[in-house]
This record gives structure tokens, sequence and C-alpha cells, in this order.
């Protein structure tokens, strides 16, 4: 039996966990991709924990600067590379991300946005922007995971923005994880509901 399509399962209407469905533009990129269900299930749920993190800072910190839609589109497409090795979406493994940067280039995907299917892993490295950091933070906190490193680059861009003491804006920012991180389960659940093949 043969599993429903990428594109269907990045747009359908879902309840169950509630995850927004994926842009448009990235459910084509899956398609084309062949990508497994188990990934495009994945894919969802970040980019659902970024789509809230966009709305919390948004709301909070409106001075942050960022492109909203680079971070919808980066939690959407950060591990397509897993399409070229399938090992990594049930185990470790870093290949996969200098390779989804390539095959969004050859895909016709501009640098700025392919970019995160390399660097979701890197926030440290230099260059890094605010937009990298929340596509970042979306795969660590989808799954309830926190890395304090990572927040506290996070924090930091926040008081930046505003001139709040970052103390301040840790506790906001510890108060809205622990409330993303409290659906973690459903999310988990509905990943691993989905076959790593799609045959």
């Amino acid at each position: 039996m043969t599993a429903p399509g990428a594109a269907s399962l990045a747009t359908d209407a879902l309840d169950d966990p509630p995850l927004r469905p994926l842009p448009g533009q990235a459910a084509v990129l899956l398609e084309r991709a062949d990508a497994p269900p188990r990934l495009v299930a994945h894919l969802r749920a970040v980019h659902d924990v970024a789509a809230q993190l966009v709305v919390w800072a948004q709301r909070h910190c409106p001075d942050l600067e960022f492109d909203a839609e680079a971070v919808l589109f980066g939690a959407a497409t950060h591990d397509i590379g897993k399409v070229l090795h399938p090992a990594e979406l049930s185990g470790p493994g870093s290949r996969h991300e200098a390779a989804g940067r390539e095959l969004l280039l050859t895909y016709g995907v501009p640098a700025g946005l392919a970019r995160f299917a390399g660097t979701h892993a890197s926030w440290t490295a230099p260059g890094t922007g605010v937009a990298d950091l929340l596509v970042s933070l979306a795969d660590k906190v989808w799954k309830n995971r926190r890395v304090p490193e990572l927040e506290d680059l996070v924090v930091a861009r926040l008081a930046g923005a505003d001139g709040r003491p970052a103390w301040q804006w840790f506790m906001e920012l510890d108060e809205a994880l622990t409330a993303i991180g409290e659906g973690a389960d459903r999310r988990l659940a509905y990943q691993t509901s989905h076959p790593l093949t799609r045959r």
C-alpha cells in the first residue's frame, strides 16, 4: 500500500494535533522530492511551533526585526535533506543539512531561504540571524527539548530589540516555551504514526 502524497500530508486539515498546513511552496517541494510521510509529519509539527513562535515574538516584541515568512518556510523545509539521507529520519546524523540546502537550491529556491536546511543545527555560526534562531528553536521545542545556549541567544536578540533586561525576556520566553512544550506528546505521537517510507 502506498502512503498519501507529501503534498496531501502537508496541507490536509488536521485537528489532532491541530497543526497548521505547510506553505504551498513547501508542500510542492516536498512532493517533488518524494518526501516520506514521517518527514512531512515532522516538518508540519516544527512549522506549527515556528508559527507559534512568530506570533509570540510579533506580539511581545514588535521591535524585533525578522522575516516571518522566511521562518515559516525554513521550518517547513529544514530537514528536506533527509530524503537523500533517510537513515537520519530515525537516527542521528548531520549529512542531511548541507544536502538539504543543495537540494533546495537545485529546485530554484533562493539561497536566503534554502539556508535554513543547512543552518538549523548551527545557531552559534557567524551571521546567524533572528530568523535562523527561531527555526532552530522550533526544531527543538516541538518535542519539548530545551537548549539553554540557544534560548540565551534568542533572549539576547529580544533584549537588544527593545531594551528590556535579559532576565525579563528569559522569564517571558520560558513561559512561552513551557506552554508550547505541553503539546509535545501529541506532536511526537503524530510524527511516529507515519511510516518512514511511502511504500
